[in-house]
């Protein structure tokens, strides 16, 4: 019986979703451990935002229609070792 061609492979949507899960994982238990001495390095990281300094936001004022826009990031040591331990579980799937 021939298989699709649609179930030959993996499955991306699969990596992505495990991907985003490991790095919500890390950074949650890396900012657990900011607290604890040996372990507060899992909690050091870098923030990476649009809009100004105050409020983090870039503002399109139409007169008529107000558009805000802001995104931030904080990449931590703990969300890195989530994302790679996430692709190693994938492929041991």
């Amino acid at each position: 019986m021939a298989r699709s061609s649609r179930s030959i492979g993996k499955n991306y949507w699969a990596l992505f979703l495990l991907i985003l899960i490991g790095i919500v994982v890390g950074s949650f238990l890396g900012y657990l451990t900011k607290g604890i001495n040996f372990l507060e390095w899992l909690y050091y990281g870098v923030d990476f935002s649009i809009g100004d300094s105050d409020s983090k936001v870039v503002t399109l004022n139409l007169a008529v229609l107000v558009i805000r826009f802001g995104i931030q990031i904080k990449v931590t040591i703990g969300s890195a070792i989530g994302a790679i331990a996430s692709v190693f579980i994938y492929k041991r799937l």
